[in-house]
C-alpha cells in the first residue's frame, strides 16, 4: 500500500489490478474553472475530479481565509459517496507540482484515511509516460452506505487554530514554517491577499524547493537536509505549517513526511485567514 508518493509505472500496476480510487485534483488558485475544463479535455481513466472551491472548501466568510477546512464529517460524507474506505488506495494528481494533490492528501490523512499517495510528477508525468487518457466521467458507486470512511486518529495530522498561533508569538511553544514564495513572506508583493507581509516569528521555505525541475519530489535525505538547514534542530512535532490558505503548506507537510521528519502540523487558515483581521500583528522583511 503507498502513504506518501507514488509513480506512473506503480499506478499503471495498480489500476491494472482494478482497485485503486483515482481523484483528479488540477486547480488554478487564478482561473478556478481550468482544472474541470482540464479533466473534461482528458484525465487518467476511472479518475474522478475534486474541485478545490466547491468540494473541498467550506462556505467562506471573508475571514476564515480562502480555503476553509470542511468539517470532517461532511468531508468523510463525500469521500465516502466516491467509495473510499478502510484499506482503500487512493491515488491523487494534479497538473504536476503536487501543490493540490498534497492538499487532498493532507485532507484524507486528516480524516483518518491513510492509504492515500501522491502521483509524483502528476499529470505531466502520466503523459511523458504515455499513461492512457479518458475522457468519460465515471459513475460513483451505487451504494456506499455501508462502506466507512474514517474520521478516527487525526492526532497524525494535527492542526492549529489562529488564536494558537497569536499566542504563539507572546509565549512560543511551536515555530511556524510559512511555505510561500520569499518575496510574499517579505512583504514585498502580495497576489492573492489584502495585506502583505507574514506571522511575527514565522521562518519561510517556500514549498517550491521540494521538487526538481520536472515536477517530481527529491530525494528523502536531500529533503531532510532542506528542511533542517531552516529548522535546525528543531522537531517535526513543534513545527506548524502554514501557507496563504492552507494547500501549499500541505506540499512542505508531505515533504517533510517523505523525509522522514513527521508529526507536524498545519495552520489551515493561514495567511489569508490571519491578515482578514487587522489587530493580528504583521511582519515585513526578514
Amino acid at each position: 500500500m503507498y502513504k506518501l508518493l507514488i509513480n506512473v509505472d506503480q499506478l499503471k500496476a495498480l489500476l491494472d489490478k482494478g482497485d485503486t480510487l483515482v481523484f483528479d485534483a488540477r486547480h488554478d488558485l487564478a482561473d478556478h474553472d481550468a482544472g474541470c475544463r482540464a479533466y473534461q479535455a482528458g484525465h487518467i481513466p476511472g479518475a474522478f475530479f475534486l474541485d478545490h472551491e466547491k468540494d473541498l472548501s467550506a462556505p467562506k466568510t471573508g475571514k476564515n481565509g480562502r480555503h476553509p477546512l470542511p468539517p470532517l464529517s461532511e468531508l468523510a460524507r463525500l469521500m465516502r459517496s466516491y467509495g473510499v474506505h478502510e484499506g482503500k488506495q487512493v491515488v491523487v494528481y494534479d497538473a504536476g507540482n503536487s501543490m493540490f494533490a498534497a492538499h487532498v492528501w493532507w485532507m484524507l490523512r486528516w480524516m483518518g484515511h491513510e492509504t492515500v499517495a501522491v502521483l509524483d510528477g502528476g499529470w505531466q508525468a502520466w503523459q511523458e509516460h504515455h499513461g492512457p487518457i479518458s475522457t468519460e466521467t465515471p459513475k460513483r458507486p451505487v451504494d456506499s452506505t455501508g462502506q466507512s470512511a474514517e474520521t478516527g486518529p487525526q492526532s497524525a495530522m494535527p492542526t492549529v487554530t489562529c488564536d494558537e498561533v497569536l499566542r504563539n508569538i507572546q509565549a512560543p511553544r511551536f515555530t511556524v514554517l510559512d511555505a510561500r514564495a520569499e518575496n510574499r513572506f517579505k512583504g514585498e508583493v502580495e497576489p492573492m491577499d489584502p495585506v502583505a507581509g507574514h506571522i511575527p516569528g514565522a521562518l519561510n521555505r517556500p514549498n517550491t524547493l521540494n521538487i526538481d525541475a520536472s515536477g517530481r519530489f527529491l530525494a528523502p535525505q536531500t529533503l531532510r537536509e532542506s528542511f533542517e538547514k531552516v529548522l535546525g534542530s528543531t522537531s517535526p512535532e513543534q513545527v506548524v505549517h502554514q501557507c496563504g490558505s492552507g494547500i501549499t503548506a500541505c506540499h512542505n507537510l508531505l515533504a517533510m513526511e517523505v523525509a522522514g521528519l513527521s508529526g507536524s502540523a498545519l495552520y489551515p487558515g493561514s495567511w489569508s485567514e490571519w491578515c482578514s483581521d487587522s489587530t493580528r500583528p504583521v511582519a515585513t522583511g526578514n
